[in-house]
């Protein structure tokens, strides 16, 4: 039975039938309870599964969230963990339906407006992992006390081992203990920075990951040794060699093994039977999405990749260090699906 609230019209607390009604934040809220008997469209199947993944990595680090994102809803009536599934959902997925999966590189945990952390690394000594940072600060400025966040997620078990009030941002290095028992697990690490009276934090970045030679699922949900599939692509970096004068380096991503990394160093000339030997990386490696960084100025080779279909993803201003000077690339990339459906 409800229970009214100011009268007919001031909502009800309570279950009505199939409503039920709540107060959230200061307002009146009506749900409805109960399953659909409608069959789900491919939009909500897809939804249902993106909803699902965010809340794989989200679910087991709440309190995280709760500090991460607190000041991102302030003065709205969202709330933090909603907050953290909205933006993940939008910017931290790829693939489609039914092959939906994190991109853990695009995951965030927190979201702020303080400087992020500068050049973090991670290291593991049995149970204990190491976060390194830059300390481009020094004692006395605004930012040198601000407190690490440190959270580790478990891909394979599903858990977060999380530290919300670290070392200072100034002392360049922390330590987060875990169970023994998950030193040989998969690990996914991010840091973030939060002033020391909780007033401002900052984005979160996904420091790098730890024990990936552990079996993935792929696509087919089948099994590959993440060895297997880098030897084979190994071979197709090989063959790229034979096929083209440019310099290219061809490898799979650090954090998962159904993601391809190629970076095109050098002008290339031959194109011939480049598209030939990046199927086999769909077709044979499994992978799920493939990502090119280039020259800015390598102009032939970006008009052949957005050609072969490839989407321009970013754009990273004096990213590498080539030849004795600084030189800007571009970001591209393509789905499985997308190169199947084009190519």
């Amino acid at each position: 039975m409800g229970t009214l609230i100011n009268g007919l019209f001031g909502g009800f607390h309570g279950r009505v039938g199939n409503l039920v009604g709540y107060t959230l934040k200061g307002k009146h809220v009506i749900r409805m309870i109960g399953k659909s008997e409608k069959p789900l469209t491919p939009a909500r199947k897809a939804n249902c599964q993106k909803m699902t993944v965010v809340n794989e990595i989200l679910r087991p680090s709440i309190h995280a969230i709760r500090a991460g994102f607190r000041l991102a809803v302030v003065g709205t009536d969202r709330n933090e963990y909603n907050e953290a599934v909205s933006y993940n959902k939008k910017n931290a997925l790829q693939g489609v339906y039914p092959n939906i999966s994190l991109d853990y590189e695009k995951v965030l945990l927190s979201m702020g407006t303080l400087p992020v952390a500068v050049n973090p690394s991670i290291s593991q000594n049995e149970e204990k992992i190491t976060f390194n940072w830059e300390d481009q600060v020094f004692p006395g400025s605004q930012y040198y006390n601000d407190r690490a966040m440190l959270v580790i997620y478990f891909p394979d078990l599903k858990e977060s081992t999380y530290q919300l009030i670290g070392a200072k941002r100034g002392e360049g290095t922390d330590v987060l203990p875990i169970d023994p028992a998950h030193v040989d697990k998969r690990m996914e690490a991010y840091i973030s920075f939060a002033r020391q009276d909780g007033r401002e934090v900052s984005n979160s970045v996904h420091v790098g990951s730890l024990n990936l030679d552990r079996k993935v699922e792929t696509a087919g949900d089948s099994t590959l040794e993440a060895k297997d599939s880098s030897e084979f692509v190994h071979q197709l970096q090989d063959e790229l060699n034979q096929k083209i004068t440019g310099d290219w380096e061809l490898k799979l991503s650090q954090h998962d093994a159904r993601i391809a990394e190629l970076r095109i160093n050098s002008p290339a000339n031959e194109q011939v039977d480049i598209k030939e030997t990046l199927s086999l990386l769909f077709k044979k490696a499994k992978i799920n999405r493939l990502v090119v960084s280039i020259n800015t100025g390598n102009k032939e080779m970006i008009s052949f990749l957005k050609d072969l279909g490839f989407r321009k993803e970013g754009y990273f201003i004096e990213n590498r260090f080539v030849n004795g000077e600084w030189i800007n690339e571009y970001q591209f990339a393509i789905l499985k699906s997308e190169w199947e459906l084009l190519n």
